[in-house]
C-alpha cells in the first residue's frame, strides 16, 4: 500500500521538511532567473542519474512531439495476426504496399502487429486490397480502417515472435529488482524504468488515437483526436488510461470563409443553445459509432451529463481504457505544462528546479498567447529559453524531505498555489485542494475522499520513518532484504513494524522525533482495533 504514496511523486511536488524557513513549495517552485536543469536520461554505467548536469540537446516543443507523433501514427496499421507465423514473410508479404520504418508484436486478447510505413500512401494501398470478411449467418459493418486481421492459408515455419512489454512488471520482479539496486537514488530510475511508458507503448496509444479519429472524421471531416494527461505529458506509467481529446477547432481553420466577389458561402448547420449542449451531441453521436462500428470498441458508456462530458469504452485489441472528451483544450494545456516541467529535470527542490507558471508566463512572446474560454492560458512553450538550475540533491534526500513534508502538510486549511509556487489558505472543505493553474476557481483534486488522504498521510509518515530508520541500518545491496523503496512496497513490512519498537528507538534527529511525538499522540486517539493500522490526524 505504500506504494500509493511513491507514486504520488508523479503528480505531487518533492518537498523539503516543514520547518526550515524556505517554505518549501516556494523552494519547489522558482522565482525568476532559477529553473531547473535537464538530467539526463541515460543510464549512467553505475546506474544511477547525474544529477544538476545539463543536456544542452535543444529540446522539443510539445506541440512538435504531438505533431511527429501524429504523422506517424497516420501511417500506421494494426494487424490481428494468427498464433503462429513467420516473422519474415509477413513483413515481405507487407512491403508490396512499401517500404517498413519500423514494427514491433504484442499480446492482448490475441497477437497483435503495429506496422508503420514510410509514406502515408502504403495505407491505402494495403486498404486497397483487402476484403471485408464474409461471415456467414451474421452480417459484416463495411468499415474500412486502419485495423486488419491477416488469414493465412498454409503457415510454413513459423517462428517465434518476440512481443514487447505493456503492463509493468510483477510485485515479486519489481521487488527483486529494488533489493539489489546499488541506492536509493538507484532505486528510484529502477522504478522509473520499469514503469514508465516505452516507446512501442506511446505509438500504440497514438495508434489508438488515430483509429478513433478515423470513425469521428466520417462525420466531422478534418476533425483530430489527441492523447492528453498521463500518456503524453511524460508522468504516465504502463497500464494507465488513455485520455483523449476530440478537437473540432482545427475544422474551422481548414474551412476558413472565402469570398467570391459580393458572394460568401457558408455550410447549413444545426443550432443548438449552448457549446455544451453540443459537445454532448457530439460524443453521443460518437459514442453510438464506436458502439455499433468501432471494431475492438467495447463496453461503451456516455457520461454527458458530468461537468467534462466524456464517453468511456475499452478498446480491447489496444488494452487500453479511453475516456473520450471534447471542448476540453484547458486539459490539453496542462499536459503541455506538466510535459514542459518533467522535460526541465526528472528530480524536484531547492534551489528551486522549476519555474512558477507565472514566471513561465513572463518569458512568453507573441505566438505563446493563449486565452481559452476567458482562462490565460500563456506560458512559454520553448524549453531552450528556460535558464538551468544548479540543483544537485539526490533522489533520495528528495524522496525522504517529500515524505516529512506532505506527511505533516496542514491540509485542513491549507492548499497548494502551483501557478504561484506556494502554500494558501484553503478556499473550501474539501480534504484535498489544488488549485487549478489554468481554470483557478477550480480544485483538481475533488475527487480525493478524506479517507483516501489520511491513508496518503498516514503512508507518507509511516515512509518517513522507515527511510530515516535505514540510514542508521542499511542491509547489503546484494542480499535479498527488502530495504528503501522495496521496504516501502511491502505492506507485510510496514504491518509487522510495531508501534512499540518505533517508541524504544532513539530517533536519527530533531525532526524525526518530533515526528514520532506527532504519531504517537495522534495515534492513540485514532487507531482502530481491527487492521491495527494507524490514522493520524492531519492537524498534526
Amino acid at each position: 500500500m505504500a506504494a500509493r504514496a511513491v507514486g504520488l511523486l508523479a503528480s505531487l511536488p518533492l518537498c523539503t521538511q516543514r520547518n526550515q524557513v524556505l517554505r518549501p513549495i516556494q523552494r519547489l517552485f522558482s522565482c525568476p532567473g532559477t529553473v531547473a536543469a535537464e538530467v539526463k536520461r541515460e543510464e549512467q554505467s553505475s546506474g544511477s542519474v547525474e544529477t544538476g548536469s545539463e543536456d544542452r540537446t535543444p529540446k522539443k516543443k510539445f506541440s512538435e512531439v504531438q505533431k511527429e507523433r501524429r504523422d506517424q501514427a497516420q501511417r500506421t496499421v494494426l494487424i490481428h495476426c494468427p498464433t503462429k507465423i513467420s516473422e519474415k514473410k509477413f513483413l515481405k508479404y507487407l512491403t508490396q504496399h512499401g517500404p517498413i520504418t519500423n514494427h514491433f508484436f504484442y499480446e492482448s486478447f490475441g497477437l497483435y502487429a503495429v506496422v508503420e510505413f514510410r509514406q502515408k500512401e502504403s495505407v491505402s494501398s494495403l486498404q486497397n486490397a483487402t476484403r471485408t470478411p464474409s461471415m456467414g449467418t451474421e452480417t459484416a459493418v463495411p468499415f474500412r480502417s486502419r485495423f486488419f486481421s491477416l488469414k493465412t492459408k498454409n503457415p510454413l515455419n513459423p517462428t517465434s515472435i518476440r512481443c514487447s512489454i505493456h503492463s509493468p512488471p510483477s510485485s515479486k520482479k519489481l521487488l527483486e529488482l529494488l533489493c539489489y539496486a546499488e541506492s536509493i537514488d538507484d532505486q528510484l530510475n529502477t522504478l522509473l524504468k520499469e514503469l514508465q511508458l516505452t516507446e512501442e507503448n506511446t505509438k500504440l496509444r497514438y495508434l489508438t488515437c488515430s483509429l478513433i479519429e478515423d470513425i469521428a472524421a466520417a462525420y466531422f471531416l478534418g476533425c483530430t483526436v489527441r492523447p492528453f494527461g498521463s500518456s503524453v505529458n511524460s508522468f504516465g506509467k504502463l497500464g494507465c488510461d488513455l485520455d483523449m481529446f476530440l478537437d473540432l477547432d482545427e475544422i474551422g481553420k481548414f474551412s476558413a470563409s472565402k469570398t467570391s466577389g459580393n458572394f460568401l458561402m457558408e455550410f447549413q448547420v444545426k443550432n443548438v443553445p449552448s457549446e455544451r449542449v453540443a459537445t454532448q451531441k457530439i460524443l453521443s453521436v460518437i459514442a453510438e459509432c464506436l458502439d455499433h462500428f468501432g471494431p475492438g470498441c467495447v463496453g461503451v458508456q456516455r457520461i454527458l451529463n458530468a461537468r467534462c462530458p466524456l464517453v468511456r469504452f475499452s478498446h480491447q485489441s489496444s488494452g487500453f481504457q479511453c475516456d473520450l472528451t471534447a471542448n476540453n483544450r484547458i486539459a490539453l494545456k496542462s499536459s503541455e505544462l506538466l510535459y514542459i516541467y518533467g522535460a526541465l529535470d526528472s528530480r524536484r527542490r531547492s534551489p528551486p528546479i522549476l519555474p512558477t507558471l507565472d514566471y513561465l508566463k513572463t518569458l512568453a512572446d507573441a505566438e505563446d498567447k493563449c486565452i481559452i474560454e476567458g482562462h490565460n492560458c500563456t506560458f512559454v512553450r520553448d524549453l531552450n529559453k528556460i535558464k538551468p538550475s544548479g540543483n544537485t540533491e539526490t533522489l533520495e534526500l528528495l524522496l525522504k524531505e517529500f515524505f516529512e513534508y506532505f506527511g505533516n502538510f496542514a491540509f485542513n486549511k491549507n492548499s497548494i498555489n502551483i501557478r504561484q509556487g506556494r502554500e494558501q489558505n484553503k478556499p473550501e472543505s474539501s480534504p484535498l485542494h489544488i488549485q487549478n493553474p489554468f481554470e483557478t476557481s477550480l480544485n483538481i483534486s475533488k475527487n480525493v475522499s478524506q479517507s483516501q488522504l489520511q491513508k496518503f498521510v498516514d503512508l507518507a509518515r509511516e515512509s518517513a520513518w522507515i527511510l530515516n530508520q535505514e540510514d542508521k541500518d542499511r542491509p547489503s545491496p546484494s542480499g535479498s532484504q527488502p530495504w528503501g523503496l522495496a521496504a516501502l512496497l511491502l505492506p507485510s513490512v510496514m504491518n509487522g513494524v510495531s508501534h512499540a519498537k518505533k517508541v524504544r528507538k532513539k530517533p536519527a534527529s530533531e525532526r524525526i522525533k518530533n515526528l514520532l511525538e506527532s504519531i504517537k499522540s495522534n495515534g492513540s486517539e485514532n487507531a482502530t482495533s481491527t487492521d491495527r493500522k494507524r490514522t493520524v490526524s492531519t492537524q498534526a
